[in-house]
């Protein structure tokens, strides 16, 4: 009874006692708070220590500890685990920093087949090379802890974000005049004048369009069996053709025409589509990209003799994004061609013809938003100012807008 009598009484509250009983019934609470809950709960209620001790299991050191620092800071410093200073780190600031740049160098460039790193082959490497650097210390690094170096520096060596070189030095001001053409035609549609009947068709090709054929039937969904149509994975190719499409954005109407290459006879044929569908008194004007077609010497003899009829706007080079066709062709590849099955590619001409027939029937004037636009525009400028490396600028293309 010696040990009971160095310990000094405990009082609590009566809300204190309600916590106490509620972590010492607890399911959820650590083993370490209930015991710790039980003992102060019963030593507060007079129970001598050694009943504490044999009733709870703990050791006389382990309740004494916990008695005192409730007596000298309240129950809830008594229930909770003091700080601890913790392993010292054994990895420097200097391994540390060899380690990044271990991750920003390719692993072709020291020797190995990969052109990625891995977790696991950045540590092996490490392990193998850190006692010739002078970070011993490194020797049984393992490949969580080359991970949370990395995340440390926001590093994922084992992904690739793709990269588009700036070759156009004019990218600003052809832009601007992509934009400019938008406003116009905005102003149209909200029932502005111009001084000359103009409309403007944004043009491009999609080429690679795949004549893809089952070579077993498509099982169609049974309910309460199969939620989805079943497909036998095997395929048979048939080929592949091209459209070549313009999108006029003050009605809507959708010209296009399939073939299997897309060479300036065949945009010669796109624009002699686009000429017997307006008066001949008309402006038509196009958005382009850069494609060899678009500037050929057929297509110009050609336009030439039809002069003061077609006037041309072009994007900037790898700045085809700009061009609002690219909504109709991501629009037809998510709501068309995916998961499209043809016998021949005659089927599949028919099918993409049908599909134009189909939009015609009831056409969407393409929503602008102008303001909204030429924010994502000017963003995505900045963004690739921002993101020089020399020559090269970094930029993700943005999706279309629908």
């Amino acid at each position: 009874m010696a040990f009971q009598k160095q310990l000094a009484p405990l009082s609590i509250t009566p809300e204190e006692e309600d916590y106490l009983e509620q972590v010492a019934n607890s399911r959820t609470e650590g083993f370490d708070r209930v015991r710790r809950a039980r003992v102060l709960l019963a030593y507060s209620q007079g129970q001598p220590t050694t009943q504490i001790r044999d009733e709870v299991g703990i050791s006389f050191g382990a309740l004494s500890k916990c008695i005192k620092k409730a007596l000298a800071s309240g129950i809830e410093e008594a229930l909770a685990d003091l700080p601890r200073s913790g392993r010292p780190a054994e990895i420097t600031p200097e391994a540390r920093t060899w380690v990044v740049a271990l991750a920003c160098t390719k692993p072709k460039d020291l020797g190995y087949a990969a052109e990625l790193w891995t977790y696991n082959a950045l540590a092996k490497h490490i392990r193998a090379h850190c006692r010739k650097a002078g970070f011993a210390m490194l020797e049984r690094i393992s490949k969580g802890t080359v991970c949370k170096i990395l995340q440390a520096h926001e590093l994922k060596p084992h992904k690739i974000n793709y990269y588009l070189e700036r070759r156009d030095p004019e990218f600003e001001r052809k832009m601007a005049e992509v934009l400019v053409v938008y406003k116009e035609v905005e102003m149209q549609q909200q029932g502005g004048e111009l001084d000359t009947p103009e409309v403007t068709i944004s043009c491009d090709e999609k080429p690679g369009i795949q004549a893809i054929a089952n070579v077993a039937p498509d099982l169609p969904p049974v309910p309460g069996r199969h939620r989805s149509l079943a497909r036998d994975y095997e395929y048979k190719r048939h080929g592949t053709v091209s459209l070549l499409a313009g999108l006029d954005l003050n009605s809507g109407h959708v010209f296009g025409i399939v073939r299997n290459r897309h060479r300036s006879r065949e945009f010669i044929e796109l624009l002699e589509q686009i000429h017997a569908h307006y008066p001949e008194t008309w402006t038509l004007r196009l958005l382009l990209d850069n494609h060899s077609s678009h500037i050929s010497k057929e297509t110009r003899a050609w336009l030439a003799k039809h002069p003061n009829r077609f006037a041309l706007v072009f994007t900037p080079t790898h700045g085809s994004w700009l061009n609002l066709v690219e909504t109709l062709f991501s629009k037809m590849t998510r709501s068309f061609l995916r998961g499209l099955r043809v016998r021949s590619k005659q089927e599949l001409v028919s099918r993409i013809e049908q599909w134009v027939g189909e939009v015609n029937a009831e056409p969407v004037i393409p929503r602008l938003d102008l303001p909204t636009r030429i924010e994502r525009v000017i963003s995505v400028s900045y963004f690739c100012k921002s993101l020089y490396c020399g020559n090269a600028l970094l930029v993700e293309a943005p999706r279309p807008v629908e």
